[in-house]
C-alpha cells in the first residue's frame, strides 16, 4: 500500500472532478455537506492565486482533499475531507498535518456538522475551537408577519451590471468585522452570478431614493443530504447600511425573502448565524427558526 500527499497550486479538471465526488460521498454518509460554498467554487473554478490544494492519495484512489486559502493578514483559512470508505487509518491526521505545515503559521479550519471525530481530530493536534456556526431552520407554511419597511425605503430587485459595486460597498460595511463576508470582493461576486441558482429576483434591495440601504440575498438550491426535501430555500445573507440599523429594516427585508421563498413553491428554509451574535438569533427565533446544525471552527496558533 502506497501513501502520498499531493500539494498543487492549481487542480486539473480530473482532480476537481474527484474532489467533488469525494465531498458528495462524505456528504451521502456524514448527512452534512464537508465543504463550504466557498471551497466548492474553488474546485469548479480553480483555486485562489496564493491558495493550495491538497490531495491524499492510498494506493492509487483519492482519499482525502484539502483547500488552503491564501496567506492573508492574520490567520489563514482551510476545509478538509476523507472518504468515509477510508476513514479510521490515520489519513486524517495525515492531512491536516500537511495542512498545517503548508500554512505556516496560525490556521482555521471549518468542521461542518460538529462531528466528533473532527473534534477529537482537532484536540490531538493542538487546535482551539473558536466560533459556532449555527444552521436554522423553518417550515414555509408557517405564518409571517408583514414586512414594514422603514419610511423612504423601497424594494427593488438587484440589477446585474448596474449594482454591483453599490452592494459590495454596502456588504462591507455591513460585514466589517465578520472574517469571510465582509471581504468579498467583485470576484467573489461574479463567482455566484455565474452559479445556475443564482436568480436576480430573489436578491432584493432596499434603497433609500438612490442610495443602497440594505439587501436581502435569498437562495434556492439541493437540500441536504439526510433532509427529505427536493430542494429548500435559503437565506443566503442579510445585510443593512450601519447608518440604517435599527429602524426595523433587517426583519422587514427577511420577512419579504422568506415570503418571495414561499411563493416558489418550496416547503422549507434554512440560514446561517454565528451564535455569538445574540441579536441576529433573537430576531431569526422570532421568526419561528429554531437550531438544526453546528458548523465548527479550530484554530491553530502557529
Amino acid at each position: 500500500m502506497t501513501t502520498r500527499v499531493e500539494i498543487l497550486e492549481r487542480l486539473d479538471d480530473r482532480a476537481a472532478r474527484d474532489a467533488t465526488a469525494l465531498a458528495d460521498a462524505a456528504a451521502e454518509a456524514d448527512g452534512a455537506r464537508p465543504l463550504s460554498e466557498h471551497v466548492m467554487l474553488q474546485l469548479r473554478y480553480g483555486v485562489a492565486p496564493g491558495g493550495r490544494a491538497l490531495l491524499v492519495h492510498d494506493d492509487g484512489a483519492l482519499a482525502g482533499f484539502a483547500c488552503l486559502d491564501p496567506a492573508g493578514s492574520e490567520d489563514r483559512g482551510g476545509e478538509l475531507v476523507v472518504h468515509p470508505a477510508r476513514r479510521g487509518r490515520g489519513l486524517g491526521r495525515l492531512l491536516l498535518e500537511a495542512t498545517l505545515a503548508e500554512a505556516g503559521g496560525p490556521l482555521r479550519l471549518w468542521a461542518h456538522g460538529d462531528h466528533p471525530a473532527a473534534a477529537r481530530l482537532a484536540a490531538a493536534l493542538g487546535f482551539a475551537r473558536v466560533r459556532s456556526l449555527w444552521q436554522m431552520r423553518r417550515p414555509l407554511a408557517d405564518p409571517l408577519p408583514p414586512a414594514v419597511l422603514p419610511e423612504g425605503v423601497a424594494l427593488r430587485a438587484f440589477r446585474p451590471g448596474a449594482d454591483e459595486d453599490a452592494w459590495l460597498a454596502v456588504n462591507a460595511r455591513a460585514f466589517a468585522h465578520h472574517p469571510e463576508q465582509g471581504a468579498w470582493t467583485g470576484e467573489d461576486l461574479a463567482l455566484r452570478e455565474r452559479e445556475p441558482w443564482f436568480d436576480p429576483a430573489g436578491f432584493f434591495l432596499a434603497v433609500r431614493g438612490d442610495r443602497l440601504a440594505g439587501f436581502h440575498w435569498t437562495k434556492v438550491h439541493d437540500a441536504e443530504p439526510g433532509t427529505g426535501d427536493a430542494a429548500i430555500g435559503e437565506v443566503y445573507v442579510v445585510g443593512i447600511d450601519p447608518a440604517e440599523q435599527g429602524g426595523g429594516l433587517g426583519k422587514a427585508l427577511t420577512v419579504a425573502g422568506l415570503e418571495h421563498l414561499r411563493a416558489r413553491g418550496l416547503s422549507h428554509v434554512m440560514l446561517y448565524v454565528d451564535e455569538d451574535n445574540p441579536s441576529a438569533v433573537r430576531l431569526y427565533e422570532s421568526l419561528g427558526f429554531t437550531r438544526w446544525a453546528v458548523d465548527v471552527m479550530y484554530r491553530h496558533p502557529a
